[in-house]
């Protein structure tokens, strides 16, 4: 019979998702929330972790493999490997806290355009905390400025009460999914065919070591 109902045959595309932004903002805690229902406080991340999520968009199974990062200035080794190949990117920002935000611009947008193999690739600004609403910094208004100027997605989500949450990850799914290359380059038909040739391409000297 080949393969049993084994997880490639599970989903149709399988997509590369990013969430970057300064330590603290709630990138791990959007995940969890996203991935488990929970919203405990979290330990700050220690260089890199993702984790994977089977979801049904537009009808169709996607498997995402959502990469959190720690926001710290040191981690800044692993910025090329970390960006390589992603088709969503996740920009987190807390509105309580306003150089969060304004760190987006100055930081992370560039180091987006810099370190992002993918001309494509679909991004999202996401103002979280928005249930510290009396402790707001950032307007809504602001926020959505800023994803015109980026050319993305905009929400305010609040992985403490769950609000918007899903519809963030969801939405850069559909999008994803309405881009032509990104969707290729996801079908997971299209990755097994090429998985031999990948393969033999990552046994060059100085091809990536991990993951």
């Amino acid at each position: 019979m080949g393969s049993s109902s084994g997880s490639g045959s599970a989903y149709g595309y399988s997509f590369k998702i990013l969430l970057i932004g300064d330590s603290g903002v709630g990138k791990s805690s959007l995940l969890v929330s996203f991935i488990s229902n929970q919203t405990e406080d979290l330990a700050p991340t220690i260089g890199v972790d993702f984790k994977i999520k089977h979801l049904t968009v537009g009808g169709k199974k996607l498997k995402l493999t959502i990469w959190d990062t720690a926001g710290q200035e040191r981690f800044r080794t692993l910025t090329t490997s970390y960006y390589r190949g992603a088709q969503g990117i996740i920009l987190v920002y807390d509105v309580t806290r306003r150089e969060t935000f304004t760190n987006l611009a100055d930081v992370w947008a560039k180091e987006v355009g810099l370190y992002s193999t993918n001309q494509d690739c679909i991004k999202m600004l996401v103002g979280n905390k928005v249930d510290k609403e009396n402790e707001r910094a950032v307007t809504r208004e602001e926020g959505i400025a800023f994803a015109q100027k980026c050319g993305s997605l905009f929400l305010e989500c609040s992985a403490k009460t769950r609000a918007n949450v899903e519809k963030c990850f969801e939405e850069l799914a559909l999008k994803i999914l309405e881009v032509p290359s990104l969707m290729e380059e996801g079908s997971s038909v299209v990755k097994r065919n090429s998985l031999k040739q990948k393969q033999e391409s990552h046994a060059s000297p100085g091809g990536g070591c991990c993951l």
